[in-house]
């Protein structure tokens, strides 16, 4: 009898994760930690963007709430200035990470009614991923439709945390993207301050290829650095590296994936440059600026490596994750019209995932039977 209580016990009962025990709020704390670096940095660029444009509408040029509350906080307008450059960039990203957690929440308590289970954490780290991939001024209700349709779409119909299939952030992410397509995909909505206007480095690689980034006065190191427009958590590569070697090192992402997924990005960029339509100017641009162009390497280290929606084979993670780079330089090369391509990628991984491992299971067992026979 106790045997059959077990079985018919609420899945709430168990662990998140489907695939294997783990402390959640453990492997969150290690994410928060890791994330650190690339929020700091956000807060600087973002405040930074914001001051330059600023500076070169003139002093009459409206600050807005932000400006004020910023004056009152100690804070200017000075591009150099670290601290005002900080609390300015605060001012934009955390009403957007405040609405994406309130939003998020509100689901998570409807869906644990109806299933009279807990709530698990993580949602704060979700909404956190999803806050530094968007435009800093995009407005707070496309924030929470699209923080909506990924809790629920992404993560909640399929069981909750550890049982879905996709990233619930990139899933917000992707339908914003399609719903809202001018919110996400033209060159001005990374511009930090409304009524001014500017392309992003990857948008002009795509336009004019590795001269129009030279012209723009943009080096490889101020790109890896991350002092350049942008999506706020996705600029400095740097930030993105540290990330990475603190996931490693706590054993939480897998290192596998990210080197699949920059071997397989690297190896994609060098064939489609000798052999693609000398007319699309990025085919010229070589993967070490693919590298720091875009959101590659915080997608790659975020996004990619999330435990639930990866593949978790020795051999299904070098597959997936070179996956995941050779479709980011086939979208980029061969369709100018959305040049990023990380999101998407990582998305179609996702749906590849159980079936990398199916395969490499299956190909252990057969390998195995014959060296049995």
């Amino acid at each position: 009898m106790k045997f059959l209580r077990h079985v018919s016990a609420p899945l709430s009962f168990g662990p998140p994760f489907v695939r294997a025990r783990a402390d959640l709020r453990g492997i969150m704390r290690r994410v928060l930690i890791a994330l650190t670096p690339c929020v700091l940095f956000a807060l600087y660029n973002t405040g930074r963007q914001a001051n330059a444009a600023m500076a070169t509408r003139g002093p009459d040029f409206p600050h807005g709430w932000r400006g004020d509350l910023l004056s009152v906080l100690g804070g200017g307008h000075d591009p150099a200035d670290l601290w005002g450059a900080s609390v300015h960039g605060l001012l934009y990203l955390l009403p957007i990470w405040i609405v994406a957690v309130l939003t998020g929440r509100i689901w998570e308590r409807l869906f644990a009614t109806l299933r009279e289970r807990e709530i698990h954490p993580g949602l704060s780290v979700i909404a956190l991923l999803y806050a530094l991939s968007l435009p800093p001024t995009l407005p707070l209700w496309q924030v929470a439709l699209g923080i909506s349709f990924g809790v629920v779409v992404g993560k909640e119909i399929f069981g909750g945390t550890g049982r879905n299939f996709l990233n619930p952030a990139l899933a917000g992410l992707a339908f914003l993207y399609f719903a809202y397509p001018e919110a996400l995909r033209s060159d001005a909505v990374w511009t930090v301050v409304d009524g001014t206007s500017g392309a992003t480095r990857l948008s002009l690689a795509t336009e004019g290829g590795l001269g129009a980034i030279a012209r723009s006065g943009t080096t490889w190191w101020q790109a890896f650095a991350g002092t350049v427009p942008g999506a706020p958590g996705e600029t400095s590569t740097i930030a993105c590296l540290v990330g990475a070697i603190i996931l490693i090192a706590t054993r939480v992402a897998a290192w596998r994936i990210m080197a699949g997924g920059l071997i397989g990005m690297v190896a994609t960029a060098i064939a489609l440059g000798g052999l693609v339509n000398p007319s699309l100017a990025i085919a010229d641009v070589p993967w070490y600026w693919h590298l720091v162009l875009g959101s590659f390497a915080f997608g790659l280290v975020f996004f990619a490596t999330d435990p639930v929606t990866a593949a978790i084979t020795d051999a299904g993670r070098w597959i997936y994750g070179g996956l995941i780079g050779f479709s980011v330089a086939v979208i980029r090369v061969a369709n100018p019209a959305y040049p990023e391509g990380v999101m998407l990628a990582i998305l179609f991984a996702n749906v590849f995932a159980p079936l990398i491992d199916h395969g490499v299971i299956r190909a252990n067992v057969r390998r195995r039977a014959r060296r049995g026979a």
